[in-house]
C-alpha cells in the first residue's frame, strides 16, 4: 500500500496559484500547482536527457557558459554539471526563490546539492531577462548552451510571434544570446511542429527526441546555432 503524501512546504504564487512540495518516502517527492503535478522525482527521464543532450557538445570545452531556465527539483541541473568541466559557469534563472530553498533543503539529496555547486549562480527572475541581456551584450556575455526546463513547453496554442519564450521574436533573441555552434535545448510535453519550423527559420539545425523506450514520454527539442 502506497504511503500517503505529506505536504513539506507550500506557497501562493502571484499568478498561478498554490505550489506545494509533497513527500512520501526518502526520495519520493512531487511538486504540484493546484491539482496539477508539475514534477515527480521518480519520473525524471526526460529532464536528465535534456541536461545531458543540451551540453553534450561541451564535454571538451575548457570553460563553457550555460544558461538554464527553471530550477525545478535540480535534476536537469545535476545532469548538466555532471557533463561539464570544473571550470564551467552555469547561470540558473528561477522565478520563485522558494524553489531554490527547497533544492538547498529537502530536495538537496536528490542531486547531491547541485544548486550549491560553486559553478552555479542562481538569479531570481524570468529567464527571458537573462536571454535578452545576453543577446544585447558583447560576446563575453553569450552562452554556449541555453537550456529551458520550464513546466510549460511549446505547444500548438503558442503565440507564434509574440510568445515571450517560444515565439519567433523570442527565438531570435535566443539565437543572438548563443555563441556560434551553441545549443538551444527545450523540454516539452509533446512534439510541436510549429516550434520546430520557427527554430529552423532562425537558422537553427533542429532535432526532436523522445528519451527512453516504450510508453508515453516527454520531448526534448535540440536546436544548434549554425556557424554562418
Amino acid at each position: 500500500m502506497a504511503l500517503p503524501w505529506k505536504i513539506v512546504d507550500q506557497f501562493i504564487t502571484q499568478d498561478e496559484g498554490t505550489l506545494e512540495l509533497r513527500q512520501r518516502g526518502k526520495k519520493d517527492f512531487i511538486i504540484t500547482l493546484g491539482t496539477q503535478v508539475l514534477m515527480n522525482s521518480m519520473a525524471q527521464r526526460s529532464e536528465i536527457a535534456l541536461g545531458k543532450l543540451g551540453v553534450n557538445h561541451l564535454k571538451n570545452h575548457p570553460s563553457p557558459r550555460v544558461l538554464v531556465g527553471g530550477l525545478g527539483m535540480g535534476i536537469t541541473l545535476r545532469a548538466i554539471l555532471d557533463s561539464l568541466a570544473g571550470t564551467a559557469e552555469v547561470v540558473v534563472w528561477e522565478l520563485n526563490p522558494k524553489i531554490c530553498q527547497w533544492c538547498q533543503g529537502p530536495l538537496s539529496d536528490l542531486t547531491d546539492g547541485a544548486v550549491m555547486d560553486p559553478r552555479v549562480c542562481v538569479e531570481t527572475g524570468n529567464v527571458v531577462q537573462g536571454i535578452r541581456k545576453a543577446s544585447q551584450g558583447n560576446s563575453k556575455g553569450r552562452f554556449d548552451a541555453i537550456i529551458l526546463d520550464l513546466y510549460r513547453g511549446p505547444h500548438s496554442r503558442t503565440d507564434k510571434k509574440n510568445d515571450p519564450v517560444y515565439g519567433s521574436r523570442a527565438i531570435a533573441h535566443t539565437r543572438k544570446a548563443l555563441n556560434p555552434g551553441g545549443i538551444f535545448a527545450v523540454w516539452g510535453e509533446d512534439h510541436d511542429e510549429g516550434f520546430m519550423k520557427r527554430l529552423a527559420r532562425e537558422e537553427f539545425s533542429v532535432e526532436f527526441k523522445r528519451p527512453g523506450k516504450g510508453g508515453y514520454s516527454h520531448a526534448v527539442f535540440l536546436a544548434a546555432k549554425k556557424n554562418i
